[in-house]
This record gives structure tokens, C-alpha cells and sequence, in this order.
């Protein structure tokens, strides 16, 4: 199926007269066009009972893409959504058809209109409805936790086509973001820029200290680096770090995919380069496992010359394969890793799949290994700490037997504490809101991690936030306090 291109129902030749109906059980075909009726039946309704903007609703394209805002109209008779979201300090509404539409999410809720395509040679459809994170279809390693349980939904064909659509059109976004930046911005962009630190200088300072702690500003500093790419096109280091640069805000800010490995192909990111990590997470959370694995040191089948990156192990375990995610743990360290932090990403791993004395062991040896050097041992030993006191709280945090209300805690996150108020009503999550933190460069982890909790009703399985796993932690354990200190 074209992503691009609406869905269109095709009238049956003859229709069954009652009946034959009523003899009859439904076949597929018309199975799927009932529940069809009754998902935009329930998203109109919705819509049309929601009056004051909310930022809780997600449209998730086929192309890979998803945008927060409100959805505002369901036309039935055209087949498309009315959106509304907020790019910076504009409220903007486009119409998108349901051909271009993955999933629809309301208030936790996740309605699936279009399946994700299914890989050659498979049976079923992966994607059936029920809320449940991007892509998380199935699972083929036997855990039931987390985003691990992503099947490969797309051919490795089927990829390359989306990856490239999506980077030849812009973002969603991107025609009404402005290109908005100082004046005294040195446009020339220097690798090694002079002076000290000045962020209204100094791009990739202007980035990291305006840009990506301010998701007002997050559009129009991606507009900037097309702006910048555009100009140095013919300067193949500057055309270079551009995109890399744009690679990592789709993947860091926006969680586009398809546009992240765009621009990282683009950059000619290969096998042992850091980025080579995040662009296998990319084609995973794209779906197909293969691809990503390609680009990961596989412990059971060594390759030569094969960089090991701490990241591995984190993807490793997000993929649902934590056996794989502990035997690079064990590489790393063999090879001289420091140990505080390879011990805390195998516990996450180990989290992530439910094994929750092996992350609590893991966690455990983080604190116990000896220390070298201070500053970011020390932020790692704190945060195996607050890991190892969340999990213990795990079973203790269903919410079907926290109380009634809106309930708050704290964990720590990179820069101070970071404070989550949970509500709880009749057993189930309703929301869960930052209310407050000093972090800086949180990226989409303040919204990708709340997500995740309401759509898996706790806790259990839910993966931090990639780039931003200090913060996404302590959503996570704030979280869990929360709602341990609350249960009945």
C-alpha cells in the first residue's frame, strides 16, 4: 500500500440479502470494515466532545513520523483527520487523509487505522488495535515487556522506499517553523570555534544551550541546520556535520525515523561510527530487526574490527534480546568498559524484559564496583541507586490498587530532581505530568515516557528514552514512587 495514498473501500458485486446475512458469519473483509465504522465512529465522538486545547492526542504516520496535538474533526465522508498542534508559538491544523495515518492516540488510547505493512512471507496482521506502543506487534524473543516486542513489520525494500519518501518531503512542520536565530550567529560555522563558550556565536553551542532545551524552539532551530546545509552544500565537511547534526535533532527531538536515517545515510554513517547506533535504532523502530542488527556487534556471531558502543547494550535489551544485551556488557568490561556504567545499562536491559532480580543484581554491581574518578562515576553511581530502589517498588505499582487521585514524587534526574504527578481514577492511569525539573537536554522524554506509562498502564516495560536515558530514569522511578507510596 502507498503510504501517500488514501485507503478506498471497494463496493461488494452483490450484496447478501438478510437472510443469507444472518446465516452467515462475517468474512474478513467486512470483520474489518465493522471495526473500521466503530474506531472512527469512537474518534468522532471524541472530537467532537473535546472543546479546549489538550496536547494529549498523537497521529503516528505510516511514514514513520508522529505529531502531538488535538484532533479536531474525524470527516467520515472524506476520509481524513483535522489536526491541530503547536510548532513553537503557533497553533497550526492540517487535514491529513487516512491513507497517510498509522495510529491515532486520545488520552492514552491508541486506535490503529492502517496496519503497518507486513514483510513478505508473513501471516496476520501484527498490528491488531489495542493500545500498545509504536510497532509493538509481537514478540519473537518470548518477553512480553516493553518496545522490545517489535516484529519485523517492514522488508528491508520496504524501508529504503519509506526512509526516502519521508526525507524528500518536509516535516509536517517545517513549511510554518521560521528561521529564527541571533544575528551574531557565525553562520560560517567553524569546526573548532574561537574564543570560549557563546552560545549566540558559536552554532553548535546555539543548538545544544538554546535549541534543545526549548521545545518552542526545536522547529526553527531544525530550519536553521537546512538553512545552514543549503548554504554549505558545496563544502563537503560543513554538508557533512549538517547532517549528521539533522539526523540527530529528527532522532533526538522529534523521534522521526524515517528523516533521521535519511540524514544519517546521507552523512555516509556506517558500521563503527557512534551514530551507527542510533541509525540501527532507527531502522528497528522503523520495523525490521534485521537491518538494525546489522549495524550492532552481535556477541554470537563476532565480526572483525567491530567498535563496541555502551549503546549496544541498551539497544540490545530495548529489542527484546537482553541475553545479547548482557554478552556486549561482559565485552565491554572484558575490554576495559568503565564498569559503573556498563553494570547500570545491563540492569536496564535486564528491567526492560521483566527480569527484575537480574537488573537489581546488575544495578547492585554498579554500586559495588570500584570507583575511578569523579563527576560523571558519581552522577552513574546515583543513578543505579535510584534504579535499584524503583525496581523494588515495581510490584507494589499496578494501579489497580493505587487510590483514587493525583499523586506525586520525585526522582533524580541529570540536572536535579524531576517531580511527576501521576492521576489515578477507578484503577487506571489517566495521566502522568511533569510538573517539575531543571534537565536541559531532556529531548522528547518528557512526553515519549509519560506516553509510555499511560498506554502500558505502569511501569513494567517501559524503555527510557534514547539520548535522554538520565531523564526518561527518573520519570520512570518518580513514577513508580508515586505510585508505591499510593497503593491501597
Amino acid at each position: 500500500m502507498n503510504a501517500e495514498q488514501p485507503q478506498t473501500e471497494q463496493p461488494n458485486a452483490k450484496q447478501p440479502n438478510a437472510k443469507q446475512s444472518h446465516a452467515k458469519q462475517p468474512n474478513a473483509k467486512q470483520a474489518r470494515r465493522l471495526v473500521w465504522s466503530l474506531i472512527v465512529a469512537i474518534l468522532t465522538m471524541f472530537a467532537a466532545a473535546r472543546g479546549a486545547w489538550a496536547a494529549d492526542d498523537v497521529i503516528e504516520f505510516l511514514a514513520g513520523s508522529k505529531v502531538e496535538g488535538r484532533v479536531i474533526k474525524i470527516d467520515k465522508e472524506a476520509k481524513t483527520v483535522a489536526f491541530e498542534a503547536k510548532f513553537g508559538e503557533n497553533t497550526l491544523t492540517r487535514v491529513f487523509p487516512y491513507g497517510r495515518i498509522h495510529a491515532v492516540t486520545y488520552q492514552g488510547k491508541r486506535y490503529v487505522l492502517n496496519p503497518l505493512p507486513a514483510p513478505a512471507g508473513s501471516t496476520g496482521n501484527p498490528d491488531s488495535g489495542a493500545a500498545k506502543t509504536p510497532g509493538n506487534a509481537g514478540n519473537p524473543s518470548g518477553s512480553s515487556a516493553g518496545k522490545s516486542a517489535v516484529p519485523a513489520l517492514r522488508t528491508a525494500s520496504a524501508i529504503k522506499t519509506l526512509i526516502e519518501e519521508a526525507g524528500r518531503t518536509p516535516a509536517p512542520w517545517f513549511e510554518e517553523a521560521k528561521l529564527d536565530y541571533p544575528a551574531t550567529l557565525d553562520l560560517s560555522w567553524p569546526e573548532k570555534p574561537p574564543g570560549g563558550w557563546n552560545n549566540q556565536t558559536n552554532v553548535g553551542q546555539y543548538l545544544w544551550d538554546v535549541v534543545n532545551p526549548n521545545p518552542s524552539r526545536w522547529a526553527s532551530g531544525a530550519r536553521l541546520v537546512h538553512y545552514l546545509l543549503e548554504n554549505h552544500s558545496p563544502d563537503a565537511v560543513r554538508r557533512a556535520r549538517s547532517q549528521r547534526v539533522l539526523g540527530g535533532m529528527y532522532f533526538n527531538l522529534f523521534q522521526d525515523y524515517a528523516r533521521a536515517a535519511y540524514w544519517w545515510q546521507r552523512a555516509g554513517v556506517v558500521l563503527g561510527e557512534p551514530e551507527s547506533v542510533s541509525l540501527a535504532e532507527c531502522y528497528f523502530r522503523l520495523g525490521n530487526k534485521k537491518m538494525a542488527q546489522e549495524l550492532l556487534v552481535d556477541p554470537d556471531r563476532p565480526r572483525a574490527n567491530n567498535r563496541l558502543f555502551q549503546g549496544m547494550v541498551k539497544l540490545w535489551g530495548d529489542m527484546g534480546e537482553p541475553a545479547k544485551a548482557l554478552k556486549i556488557a561482559d565485552l565491554i568490561l572484558k575490554s576495559g568498559g568503565e564498569p559503573q556504567m556498563t553494570h547500570l545499562l545491563a540492569g536496564d536491559a535486564c528491567r526492560v524484559s521483566g527480569q527484575y532480580a537480574n537488573a537489581m543484581k546488575h544495578y547492585q554491581q554498579a554500586l559495588d564496583a570500584p570507583v575511578a574518578g569523579k563527576g560523571r562515576v558519581e552522577q552513574t553511581i546515583r543513578r543505579a541507586r535510584e534504579n535499584l530502589e524503583a525496581v523494588k517498588l515495581f510490584e507494589l505499582s499496578d494501579p489497580r490498587r493505587v487510590r483514587d487521585g493525583k499523586h506525586r514524587s520525585s526522582s533524580q534526574g541529570y540536572e536535579g530532581p524531576v517531580e511527576v504527578e501521576v492521576e489515578v481514577q477507578a484503577g487506571r492511569i489517566e495521566s502522568v505530568r511533569i510538573v517539575r525539573h531543571t534537565e536541559k537536554q531532556f529531548y522528547a522524554a518528557l512526553t515519549d515516557v509519560p506516553r509510555q506509562i499511560i498506554q502500558k498502564q505502569g511501569v513494567k516495560g517501559v524503555d527510557a528514552t534514547s539520548r535522554a536515558t538520565i531523564t526518561a530514569e527518573a520519570v520512570i522511578n518518580a513514577t513508580a514512587k508515586a505510585l508505591a507510596e499510593n497503593a491501597r
